[in-house]
C-alpha cells in the first residue's frame, strides 16, 4: 500500500482506520466482528496500539503504528480491528519529539474493564463487563432533608477478623452488604463510601489512576452491583465520595499528553480543560447507569473551580456542566473542599451550586467543636444548629448542609475528647483533663458526656448528619495516624451499646420531629427564642458565655402545610434544647406553659445510662407545684456541667 510519506507498508487483514468517536474502546459499526478505539492525545506525534493475546506476558503480541493521516482525527487517534484476532488485553504507546520507550505502555483511561499486567501494570480488557441482573433495583430516592449519612471505608468495614466473615469476603463490597443491618440499627438511610475507584496502593483511595473501575481488592464489578442491590433494597442510598482534581503519581493519565490532562507537576488534573471535563462527566454517568450509584460527594471541591491556566472560575464549566447534565439531574452532589494533599481542616470556599449541590460543612465542625471546648461563641453555635444560614441563605436552605464532626482525616470523635496540646491545635480538641488513656474516672466520665454532646449537637441540628466509621464504638486513630479497622467486639462494650443506642434514638427523634430537623427550609424566626439560663438574652459575642438554650415552637397546622413538611404526625409540641459547655452547673428557667401542657424531659447527656435519653421522657415540674394548681408555673431545671438536654410540651394527661 502506498502511504503520503511515498513508501510501502502492510496492512494485517482486519485492520482499518476507525471512528474517533466515542473515546475508548467499542464496538464498530458491525457490533459484533470489530473493536474501534479512540484515544485522545494532541501532543503525542506517534501513537502504537499494543495488543496481547496472553496474559502471562508483557510482550505485545502485535504493535500497530497509527498512521496520522489515516488514524487520527483532530486530537483523537482511532483504529479498527477485526475481533477474529482474538486479542484479551490493550494498550497505548505515545512518542512524542522526546522520544518515549517502548515500554512505556499507557492505560486507556476510558477503558471499562481493566487488568493487571504480569509486572503489575493495568491494561485494558477487550473482554465484556460481566452481566448483571438488576432485577426490579430502583433508588430509594430518598429526599436530600432526610438523609442520615454513615461514612466508611469498604476495606477497614469488615477487614478486621471480628467481622467474622469468611476472608474472601472481609473487607470487600460484599461484606459492606452482610452487614447491612448494623447500619439499619444506627437509623442510616445513606452510605458515603471513600473513594473505590481504582486507586495507588502505596498513596491511598485518595490517589485514583483510573475512574471507571472499582478497586479490584473490594471484590468484582458484579459485587459493588450485589451490594448496591441489597442497600437498596432495604431503603438505604449509595454515595460516592470521588476525586477528579488530581490523581496518582503514576500509572494514570501520565504519558498521554500531559500538557494538557495536568495542571503542574503534582498529578493535579486539569479538569476544565474540554477532554477533561468530557473524561469526568463520562465516568459519573457509567457510575450512574452501570452501578445505579444515587450521589457523588467530589473530594478537594474547591479545585474544581480552577481553570486551565489555574485561574479562579466564578463558572466553572465542568461544575456548570454536572449540575445540569440530564442524567446526573436526580442524583445528590456534595462538594467537599477538603485536600488529601494538605491534611488540615478544609479551605472555605463559595461554591457555585446552581441551586444543586451540597456542601460538607467545615464552619460547622470546627464551631461545633470550638464550643464544647468552651472556646467558641454562642452566636457561631447558634447559627450552626439553624443550619448555617451564612452559608444557606442563597437559594438553598439547611439541607444542603452535610454536618459532620469527625471524618478519616485527623482524629476521630474520641481522640477529640482525648487528645490536645500545641502539636495537635488545628484539630480542636480537649482532652478533659489528662492527655490519653486515663483511668481517672472524672475524666472519663466527662469525656463520656462530650461525646454525647457532640452527637446530640450533631443530631438537632439542621442539615444532614454524617457519622464516621468506628465513632459509634469508640474507634481510635491513636493521634493524627490513618483510621483503623472497624473492631466489631467494640460494639458489645458498655461504650458502644449506649453510644449506639444513643444514635439510633436520636435518629428517630428527628424523623418524628421532622417538622423541626428535617426541614428544606429555616425555621422561621418568630417560631424560636433564644435565652441565656435565667431567660434573658444570650451573650452572643462574649467569648466568656458558654450556655445557651432555645425554645422552638411548633408551627401550625397551616404552617406546616406551606412549607411541605410530611409530618409522621400532628406537630403541636414545643421543644427545649440546653447547651452547657462551662465546668459549672447551671440552672435553667424552662419557658411557662399554659394550663394542661408540661414538659418532658427526652435527653440529658449527664445522667448515668440509660437514662440519659428515653423514648417516653421523664415529666418535670416545678418542686412547689401542687398537682391541683394551674400548670403555669416556670420550671427550674439544673444542668451539670458539660451537658445538653431536650425537652418536649405534651399534654398534662398524656
Amino acid at each position: 500500500m502506498l502511504t503520503h510519506r511515498d513508501i510501502k507498508f502492510c496492512v494485517p487483514v482486519g485492520f482499518t482506520a476507525g471512528h474517533p468517536l466515542p473515546l475508548g474502546l467499542s464496538s464498530g459499526p458491525d457490533d459484533d466482528n470489530s473493536w474501534n478505539f479512540a484515544f485522545f492525545s494532541r501532543n503525542a506525534k506517534s501513537v502504537v496500539l499494543c495488543l496481547y493475546d496472553d496474559t502471562t506476558t508483557d510482550k505485545p503480541a502485535l504493535e500497530l503504528d497509527l498512521d496520522p493521516y489515516v488514524n487520527r482525527t483532530g486530537d483523537v487517534w482511532h483504529a479498527s480491528v477485526e475481533k477474529t484476532w482474538e486479542f484479551v488485553r490493550y494498550g497505548y504507546c505515545c512518542h512524542s519529539e522526546e522520544e518515549v520507550e517502548a515500554e512505556d505502555i499507557v492505560l486507556d483511561p476510558y477503558a471499562r474493564v481493566i487488568e493487571k499486567s504480569i509486572s503489575q501494570k493495568f491494561l485494558g480488557s477487550l473482554s465484556k463487563s460481566p452481566s448483571f441482573d438488576w432485577g426490579r433495583d430502583a433508588s430509594p430516592n430518598i429526599p436530600l432533608e432526610k438523609l442520615n449519612v454513615y461514612r466508611l471505608n469498604v476495606k477497614g468495614f469488615t477487614q478486621h477478623k471480628s467481622s467474622k466473615l469468611p476472608t474472601n469476603i472481609a473487607g470487600t463490597f460484599t461484606g459492606v452488604a452482610e452487614r447491612v443491618n448494623h447500619l439499619k440499627t444506627l437509623g442510616a438511610n445513606a452510605v458515603l463510601l471513600e473513594p473505590i475507584f481504582s486507586f495507588s496502593e502505596q498513596q491511598g483511595p485518595y490517589f485514583p489512576f483510573h475512574f471507571f473501575s472499582p478497586m479490584d481488592m473490594y471484590g468484582p464489578s458484579n459485587s459493588m452491583k450485589e451490594m448496591v442491590k441489597r442497600l437498596h433494597s432495604e431503603g438505604i442510598e449509595v454515595l460516592l465520595e470521588v476525586v477528579f482534581t488530581h490523581t496518582a503519581d503514576s500509572g494514570a493519565l501520565h504519558g498521554i499528553d500531559d500538557s494538557c490532562y495536568y495542571l503542574d507537576s503534582k498529578s493535579y488534573l486539569n479538569c476544565n480543560f474540554p477532554v477533561v471535563q468530557e473524561l469526568v462527566l463520562e465516568s459519573l454517568r457509567y457510575w450512574v447507569t452501570e452501578f445505579h450509584v444515587d450521589g457523588f460527594s467530589f473530594i478537594n471541591a474547591s479545585s474544581l473551580l480552577r481553570g486551565v491556566h489555574g485561574e479562579h472560575l466564578s463558572r466553572p464549566p465542568l461544575v456548570e456542566a454536572i449540575s445540569f447534565d440530564p442524567l446526573l439531574a436526580g442524583r445528590k452532589l456534595i462538594a467537599d473542599c477538603w485536600d488529601p494533599h494538605d491534611m488540615k481542616m478544609p479551605k472555605e470556599v463559595r461554591f457555585p451550586h446552581w441551586k444543586r449541590w451540597g456542601e460538607v460543612n467545615t464552619r460547622y465542625c470546627r464551631n461545633v467543636r470550638n464550643f464544647l471546648r468552651g472556646r467558641g461563641l454562642l452566636s457561631d453555635l447558634a447559627t450552626r444548629i439553624c443550619g448555617s444560614g451564612d452559608v444557606f441563605t442563597d437559594g438553598r436552605g439547611p439541607a444542603f448542609s452535610f454536618n459532620y464532626i469527625s471524618r478519616n482525616s485527623g482524629f476521630s470523635l474520641v481522640d477529640l475528647v482525648s487528645f490536645s496540646g500545641p502539636e495537635v491545635a488545628s484539630e480542636l480538641s480537649w482532652n478533659c483533663g489528662e492527655e490519653g488513656a486515663t483511668n481517672k474516672s472524672a475524666v472519663l466520665q466527662t469525656r463520656l458526656k462530650q461525646i454525647r454532646n457532640f452527637l446530640f449537637i450533631q443530631y438537632v441540628s439542621l442539615g444532614i448528619p454524617v457519622l464516621n466509621m468506628g465513632d459509634e464504638c469508640g474507634v481510635s486513630t491513636k493521634g493524627l495516624g490513618s483510621r483503623k479497622a472497624f473492631d466489631w467486639n467494640m460494639l458489645a462494650s458498655a461504650f458502644g451499646v449506649q453510644i449506639t443506642q444513643f444514635i439510633s434514638f436520636m435518629t428517630s427523634v428527628r424523623a418524628r420531629r421532622s417538622d423541626v430537623f428535617q426541614r428544606r427550609d429555616f425555621l422561621k424566626p418568630e417560631n424560636i427564642v433564644w435565652y441565656a439560663n435565667d431567660q434573658t438574652t444570650p451573650k452572643w459575642e462574649d467569648p466568656g458565655s458558654k450556655f445557651l438554650a432555645l425554645e422552638i415552637k411548633a408551627e401550625t397546622e397551616e404552617e406546616t402545610t406551606a412549607s411541605l413538611v410530611e409530618p409522621t404526625e400532628p406537630k403541636n409540641n414545643d421543644l427545649f434544647i440546653g447547651f452547657n459547655a462551662s465546668d459549672q452547673p447551671e440552672n435553667v428557667i424552662l419557658p411557662s406553659l399554659p394550663s394542661g401542657r408540661k414538659w418532658r424531659r427526652l435527653v440529658d447527656t449527664a445522667l448515668p445510662f440509660p437514662g440519659f435519653f428515653s423514648v417516653e421522657g421523664e415529666t418535670v415540674v416545678a418542686e412547689e407545684e401542687e398537682e391541683e394548681e394551674e400548670m403555669n408555673q416556670p420550671v427550674m431545671y439544673e444542668m451539670k456541667p458539660y451537658s445538653c438536654t431536650l425537652f418536649e410540651t405534651i399534654n398534662a394527661t398524656a
